[in-house]
């Protein structure tokens, strides 16, 4: 047995692989994880991870969609409890953070007063109607999906969870700022460096590819486009938040994750 660390020496990589999960899935999730490390090393692991978390995230979803349909349930109603689980397993966070983006970018005001906007505990008019388009729309495509086969239903739901956290491993890469000194955003901004993104994102690509091709080349190329449509949707708006706010912030990785979310949903109801 080797002897432990002591408190100066560097963390092994199997302890920096431990935390980077327990970050990913503490910090992503509602599941029991407590994160025992929240330094700079900590975060970029835990972004690298958060594909896993989306993963583990679209598995249950997916799990409880298709439980409702071997029960008798409509398409329509397994599709609303794939979408709900995802919320319920992140408290509502995401969602909350693209309601939040929405009303300070709907503001038209300088990014300081846009900043405070997005800080207050209330919802405007932009963040519910972008609330309620992205549900809509996320109810809509998981629907038609299980239409087509329940096996298709599943896979959207497991791809769009993972592409969903693959969007915020992006985000939290070299060069991209955070727009407030404090917060998650601040923890995590900047933390993943660029080659280590690209890696996560062509690792997520694959696997969607390589998962689709279990019902046919088609659907294989259709999930693998449906990773790289939400990361381009993603990186929009992720540019157009950099420039108003002047930086990320723990709401537009909500923001980012809902809209990765749902345009990979729609790509892969498109089949």
């Amino acid at each position: 047995m080797s002897s432990p660390s002591s408190p100066g020496s560097p963390p092994s990589s199997s302890g920096t692989v431990l935390h980077g999960l327990r970050f990913a899935f503490g910090t992503l999730t509602v599941l029991p994880v407590r994160v025992i490390r929240w330094d700079r090393r900590a975060a970029r692991g835990g972004m690298l991870c958060a594909p896993l978390a989306g993963l583990v995230t679209g598995a249950v979803a997916a799990a409880v969609g298709l439980l409702l349909l071997f029960l008798g349930a409509a398409p329509l109603l397994a599709a609303v409890a794939t979408a709900a689980v995802p919320a319920a397993l992140t408290r509502g966070l995401h969602l909350d953070g693209l309601a939040d983006t929405a009303d300070g970018l709907g503001s038209g005001r300088p990014a300081e007063d846009a900043l405070r906007i997005m800080k207050q505990s209330d919802i405007g008019p932009f963040g519910v109607i972008t609330l309620l388009l992205v549900l809509l729309a996320q109810v809509a495509a998981l629907a038609q999906a299980y239409a087509g086969s329940w096996a298709r239903g599943a896979l959207a739901a497991v791809v769009a969870a993972t592409a969903a956290r693959l969007a915020l491993t992006l985000a939290a890469r070299a060069g991209v700022p955070a727009a407030r000194p404090e917060g998650l955003g601040a923890a995590v901004a900047g933390v993943v460096p660029v080659p280590g993104a690209l890696v996560a994102a062509l690792a997520v690509t694959l696997a969607a590819g390589a998962a689709g091709a279990a019902l046919g080349t088609g659907t294989a190329l259709l999930s693998a486009g449906a990773v790289l449509a939400s990361l381009a949707a993603a990186e929009l708006l992720l540019r157009h938040c950099t420039r108003r706010f002047g930086g990320v912030t723990g709401d537009v990785f909500g923001g980012l994750a809902e809209t990765a979310a749902t345009c990979a949903l729609v790509v892969l109801s498109l089949g």
